[in-house]
């Protein structure tokens, strides 16, 4: 039987990380926070979240703002690299510019972040089985807000690449039965004072 729901899923990049990545600076601590206090009262069933510890305390932070949502944890939220492209697949004027970006990425790194990369899509996105509306939060990395917000928009693979996301903004995806994937926010950021905005941004990016 077809389901009538629609998942809603609530994507963020993890809060801003100390400079070993063990896990948050302050001011990442407060964004979390905040986050948190903004989808309160958002009828969330779970928070997945990366096993790496940015992305495990920036969601026990959000956590600890709402009541009674369970937290989880997804390899398949954690920190990887999607998808490799060739260059042919690349448009000219960019295609060095990622090629060395991704230069560093071994064989057995394309491999398994592939196939990570498929395994979230089938847990993070498409429509819900029945007819109850699902809202959920997967707290993870820069990569794979990147990786999702590509599919919904039905992109090119490739075109994760350059997407860039806030650490804790927030996005919205609505994927409802029939339809195509809508994503409806994209770097929110307005539960954050303009002092905790814009982290994870080079500065020239900054607005």
């Amino acid at each position: 039987m077809t389901g009538t729901g629609s998942r809603y899923l609530y994507l963020v990049r993890h809060g801003e990380a100390t400079a070993d990545e063990s896990g948050l600076t302050a001011v990442g601590r407060r964004q979390a926070t905040l986050l948190g206090r903004r989808l309160r009262d958002v009828p969330l069933t779970a928070v997945h979240h990366g096993p790496l510890p940015r992305a495990e305390e920036t969601a026990r932070l959000i956590g600890e703002q709402l009541e009674g949502v369970p937290l989880r944890v997804a390899e398949a939220a954690g920190d990887y690299v999607p998808y490799v492209p060739e260059r042919s697949e690349l448009p000219p004027e960019s295609a060095d510019l990622f090629l060395r970006f991704l230069d560093g990425v071994m064989d057995e790194e394309r491999a398994s972040g592939a196939g990570l990369a498929r395994r979230a899509l089938e847990l993070f996105s498409g429509p819900v089985d029945g007819a109850q509306d699902r809202h959920e939060l997967v707290v993870t990395h820069n990569f794979l807000v990147a990786w999702l917000v590509r599919d919904a928009m039905h992109a090119p693979n490739w075109r994760w690449l350059g997407l860039n996301h806030g650490n804790a903004a927030l996005n919205v995806i609505r994927y409802a039965p029939g339809r195509p994937a809508s994503l409806l926010v994209s770097n929110d950021m307005r539960h954050l004072p303009e002092e905790l905005r814009w982290t994870g941004f080079p500065a020239e990016l900054h607005l």
